[in-house]
């Protein structure tokens, strides 16, 4: 398994928040998290890229342990993700942004002095990111400039750029008009065949036509899992959140 989660625990004082959550990600496969408001789904991925240290647990990514480095140490490792509330520098063009990211994940963070353009092989990397979510017409422009969509597909490129093995995207779709859902929609379909995904979504829409396995999480731990008919056909899943009677 790619990702593999063992009881991860967390408590806040006296909440409990996460309780013994275990699930594995095979290489490739997209599985959405999916559960309530207050589930716990922002706080597991917390604890899945290190934002968060967990009570208990371990996170395993190709068999190694990660639960001990920090959230840089497993971005270079393989594991990488996007935020439910974009945060890009506003103000630096597209193509810059996701050249440094490639930068940093060279070791080349420290020649930031020097033009971007002096390294064709960057360059050629960073267009061929663009060019895959759709976003060359942005290059040269600043995320303030753009539309949320944009915005969104832009944070995806910097996750790319930085060639990892698992993309947590936390609500790819929050935010976004209706109008430019499509575009992020046939950005996560055109991702790399080989990239797992683990995405948090409230869209039922696309949750359920682009996940192969769905987790529900509820109070903190993992209540049903399974394809999407099996999730659809659920009854606690149904009764507790699809807003069907069982």
């Amino acid at each position: 398994m790619t990702l593999s989660i063992r009881k991860l625990d967390k408590s806040f004082g006296g909440l409990h928040v996460t309780r013994s959550v275990s699930f594995d990600l095979g290489r490739g496969e997209r599985v959405a998290l999916i559960g309530p408001n207050g589930a716990g789904k922002t706080t597991l991925v917390n604890l899945i890229s290190g934002t968060l240290k967990p009570g208990g647990g371990e996170v395993l990514l190709e068999g190694r342990r990660l639960t001990h480095l920090s959230q840089a140490r497993r971005v270079a490792c393989g594991l990488a993700r996007t935020f439910q509330i974009t945060t890009l520098p506003a103000h630096m063009p597209v193509l810059n942004q996701v050249e440094m990211a490639i930068h940093a994940r060279l070791g080349m963070a420290h020649r930031w002095w020097r033009p971007f353009s002096a390294c064709r092989e960057v360059r050629d990397e960073a267009w061929s990111i663009l060019e895959r979510l759709a976003l060359e017409p942005a290059a040269a422009q600043a995320p303030s400039g753009l539309a949320y969509g944009e915005q969104r597909l832009v944070e995806m490129a910097l996750a790319l750029a930085l060639r990892p093995a698992v993309l947590m995207l936390d609500e790819p779709m929050a935010g976004v008009p209706r109008g430019e859902g499509r575009t992020v929609l046939r950005a996560l379909e055109d991702l790399p065949g080989s990239l797992s995904i683990l995405m948090i979504e409230h869209d039922m829409d696309l949750v359920f036509s682009f996940a192969q396995r769905i987790i529900v999480l509820a109070e903190g731990r993992i209540m049903a899992e399974g394809t999407p008919d099996e999730i659809r056909r659920h009854p606690e899943v149904r009764a507790a959140y699809l807003g069907a009677k069982s």
